[in-house]
This record gives structure tokens, C-alpha cells and sequence, in this order.
């Protein structure tokens, strides 16, 4: 039956291992040493279990009655998000082999291998050319030895982003958490009457609704001063109506069509030796074109930290503009300055980046949509100043090889006869 296996039969291995039994005069040490073998297996188990559902995707055994092989899978007792994990896993190994010789090994989790493998996809996607094999194994390396240094899975996701994001920045691309033309929100009534959401944000939106929800998730006592009752899931549910019952409140005041002020709270760290690697406080690294975006005008703290993460210093809040500012750029752009968009669905933007030493004034500040802000900063877009002391629209080489200036949206009527560079 198992001649086309190498080694000793497998049916052999369930029985030895089902029989394990811890006796009463077992040390610690004996328990400590049979652990490790015993997770070493686990993950050669799950390396293999990899393989052979590759192997029965490869052969099209499920195919043969018109199904697929995830499907199969689950039938035979795999939870859907494990049958997706071996699927993926064994899709990359063969051109992963760095990973696939640490996986076979029995080296790392299959929870880490799937980070590994996610990892790689993440940094081949934002590459514009396909990687080369020098670039494959020195990224597969670095990724491995995060995982070798006792990096948890999310960390080596979060180590596969900074590269990625370091390689679309040096490339002109978008980082894919940050490309907000895949963002998507969705609604769908059940039978029962309840709603379902499904949502895939984009990391600025994604972490201002964790920070927003979980500035207001916190536990509370019940009225005769036991614990709160609620499980953290409830929590974030009240919370979200808490910010409903809020925007409501705002939209009948009136106030939130006169000024969009920032409604959250952004944490951004900054590593002092390497500035680039900037992350958000609940979502992750993010691109340098990005830590500028945010620079702007939501209410980001910046927190420069040392080799240990611990704080070294802390942002000025002198990049935001005052809301008396706002209200003179609102008098004077009236929308965005490049789609027209209302006032009060705008940020304020630095024409001359604050991060690069642009001063937070009339004349260095315009209106800008959160679509049009995100393309200004990272598809070619300008924005220059002009002698008439509005702002002037530059577009991409791409779409106007002489970039001739275009006035604001709200002075689009005017001749272009007075353009100040």
C-alpha cells in the first residue's frame, strides 16, 4: 500500500505517538524534551500535509467528481482556514526553496511558514518586475531570520511589508495597504434581521476605525459594580454605534458641514536609525510617501523610539493647522483643489511636505479630498503656489508632458493667462 513512499510506512506512526503516555515519576526535563519532538513533528506533519494537498490539487483527485480540492479537505476534516494555509504553502514551495528546506525540516510552525510564504507573495506584488533570483533568496533570508530571532508570524508579515513598502518607494508603486482604489465596504441583511459587514480598508481608513473603536471599547462596570459583563467583540459593536450616535449628532448640529476636523487619534513610530520604517500604531509599517500624507493634517502623533521601541521623543503638533487657518482656506479654495469636492470632506494639505520642513501657513496649505490627498502624494501630482497666492495644480509627466499648470477647482472658469510658476 505505501510503496511509493520513502522510509518507514506511515501507519506505523499513528499507533506510537496515540500510545505516548506521561508516567507519575516523569521529570520535567523528560516532559520538556518530549515536547520539543513532539512540536518538531507537528510541524513536519503539517510540512507534509502541505505537500499532499498539493499533490491532490496536482492530480486532480477532487476534480474527478466535479469538486475542488479545498472542499475535499474540509470534507476529510480540515477547517477551511487550514485547508486554504496547506493549499497556499504548497503552491509556493516550489519556488521558495529557502522556506521549503526549513519547512521540510520540521523547522518552524506551519503558522510561520504560512507567514513566510504570505511574506514573499506581499514583496513579489509590489515589485513592478518580477524578482530576481538573487532578489528571491536574500528576501526569503531575511524573512527566515526574523523567524529564526523568535518573531511571531504577524511580525514577519509586518517585516514582509516594510520591504515591500521600501520597494514600491524606490520603484514609484503603491503599497497594497495603502492603495485605496481596492478599498471595499459591504452590507448584507440576514434572515434574522441582523446585518452582516464585510470591509477590506485600506490601512489610513483601517486605523482610524480600530483606533476610534477601541478609544471607546474600554471595560466598564456593571451598575452594582461587578465586572463588565460584555465580551470585547460586544464592546467594539457598542462602540461602533457610539460613533454612529456621534456623527448623527454632528450632522443635525450642522458642524460637520462646516468643518471636517480629524476625528481620531493616529500613533505613528518612528525608528531613529531608520526613519523609513515608520509604522502606525495598530495596522503596521506604512511607506514613506504615506508617513508624509499623514504628516498633513490628521492628528498624528509621532513618536521617534530607539532600537528597543522605547520613546525618544515625541512629534510637534505645530504641522496641523489651526481651525481658524481652516476656516481662512475654506473662504479661500472653497472645495479640493483638484475634484471639487465639499469643504467639509477635505483635509489640509502642505504644498511643500511638512516632514521636508514646509511651514504650516495660509501659503503653504491648501484643500484637499482624502482621494485626491492620497494621489498627490503618490501618483506624479503637484501642487505649487502661485504669485496670486492660490494654489496651481501640476499633473504627470504621463498625462501632460508640459505640465501646464491648472488653476484650482473652484477658479477652473478663469483664463490661464496669469500662470505664476
Amino acid at each position: 500500500m505505501f510503496d511509493y513512499y520513502r522510509g518507514m510506512p506511515i501507519d506505523t506512526l499513528l499507533p506510537t505517538v496515540r500510545d505516548l503516555t506521561i508516567t507519575s515519576d516523569a521529570t520535567g526535563r523528560e516532559v520538556y524534551e518530549t515536547t520539543k519532538i513532539l512540536m518538531g513533528l507537528r510541524n513536519v506533519v503539517d510540512h507534509q500535509l502541505a505537500v499532499h494537498a498539493g499533490a491532490l490539487d496536482r492530480l486532480g483527485v477532487a476534480r474527478q467528481t466535479g469538486g475542488k480540492t479545498r472542499a475535499l479537505l474540509i470534507e476529510m476534516g480540515a477547517a477551511p482556514a487550514i485547508a486554504d494555509r496547506w493549499l497556499r504553502i504548497a503552491a509556493a514551495l516550489t519556488t521558495l526553496e529557502r522556506v521549503a528546506a526549513y519547512s521540510g525540516d520540521g523547522v518552524f510552525s506551519s503558522e510561520h511558514v504560512d507567514a513566510l510564504v504570505r511574506g514573499m507573495g506581499h514583496i513579489e506584488k509590489r515589485s513592478p518586475e518580477p524578482l530576481s533570483e538573487v532578489s528571491r533568496i536574500e528576501h526569503q533570508l531575511a524573512l527566515i531570520a526574523q523567524a529564526f530571532a523568535g518573531a511571531t508570524p504577524r511580525e514577519v508579515l509586518d517585516t514582509a511589508r516594510s520591504i515591500g513598502n521600501q520597494i514600491a518607494d524606490d520603484h514609484g508603486g503603491v503599497p497594497a495597504g495603502e492603495d485605496r482604489t481596492i478599498n471595499e465596504w459591504t452590507t448584507t441583511p440576514t434572515d434574522d434581521g441582523r446585518l452582516e459587514v464585510s470591509a477590506n480598508l485600506d490601512i489610513v481608513i483601517g486605523e482610524k476605525l480600530v483606533s476610534a473603536i477601541e478609544s471607546l471599547a474600554g471595560k466598564r462596570p456593571e451598575p452594582d459594580g461587578s465586572e463588565d459583563a460584555r465580551s470585547a467583540g460586544q464592546r467594539r459593536a457598542d462602540a461602533l454605534e457610539m460613533i454612529l450616535d456621534a456623527a448623527a449628532r454632528a450632522a443635525s448640529s450642522g458642524v460637520a458641514d462646516l468643518v471636517a476636523a480629524p476625528k481620531t487619534q493616529l500613533n505613528l513610530t518612528v525608528p531613529a536609525d531608520t526613519p523609513d520604517a515608520a509604522a502606525l500604531q495598530w495596522l503596521g509599517p506604512i511607506s514613506q510617501t504615506l508617513a508624509k500624507t499623514l504628516s498633513c493634517d490628521a492628528t498624528v502623533t509621532a513618536i521617534i523610539v530607539d532600537g528597543e521601541k522605547v520613546p525618544l521623543d515625541m512629534g510637534h503638533p505645530q504641522r496641523l493647522f489651526t481651525h481658524h487657518q481652516r476656516k481662512a482656506l475654506i473662504v479661500r479654495d472653497q472645495c479640493c483643489v483638484k475634484c471639487g469636492a465639499a469643504a467639509g470632506y477635505t483635509q489640509c494639505h502642505h504644498v511643500r511636505h511638512w516632514a521636508d520642513g514646509g511651514p504650516t501657513d495660509l501659503d503653504n496649505g491648501c484643500l484637499l479630498c482624502t482621494s485626491c490627498h492620497a494621489q498627490i502624494h503618490a501618483s506624479g501630482w503637484d501642487i505649487i503656489m502661485g504669485a496670486d497666492r492660490h494654489p496651481w495644480l501640476l499633473p504627470p509627466v504621463e498625462q501632460d508632458p508640459t505640465r501646464t499648470p491648472i488653476p484650482a477647482y473652484n477658479r477652473r472658469t478663469m483664463h490661464l493667462d496669469d500662470i505664476a510658476a
